[in-house]
């Protein structure tokens, strides 16, 4: 994904309630409001936009979901590159995504 938008921001990993549930962190509600007004004609199906995200120096191709629940954009992060990145439940870490 070449000549995006790149936002930098920090945010706590926190996990889903629930059986299975999934980990993520929550976009900014000021960052993510701003990418919906700029960007909300790239969202697919159920508020979904691609993107790139990055942690640590590790990089790579997902999506971000608007939550209406919660007002924002939620990265999910798989237990892949939770483990690869090493981060934890509850950690507040710093990380970018290119739109």
């Amino acid at each position: 994904m070449q000549g995006k938008i790149k936002y930098d921001f920090s945010a706590k990993v926190w996990k889903s309630p629930g059986m299975g549930g999934w980990v993520f962190v929550s976009l900014p509600k000021e960052l993510a409001h701003e990418i919906r007004q700029n960007l909300a004609w790239q969202e697919e199906g159920w508020g979904r936009m691609q993107a790139r995200a990055e942690i640590k120096g590790l990089a790579w191709d997902t999506a971000i979901w608007f939550d209406k629940k919660q007002d924002t954009y939620l990265l999910p992060l798989k237990a892949e590159i939770r483990k690869k990145a090493q981060v934890n439940l509850g950690e507040s870490i710093s990380l970018s995504i290119s739109i």
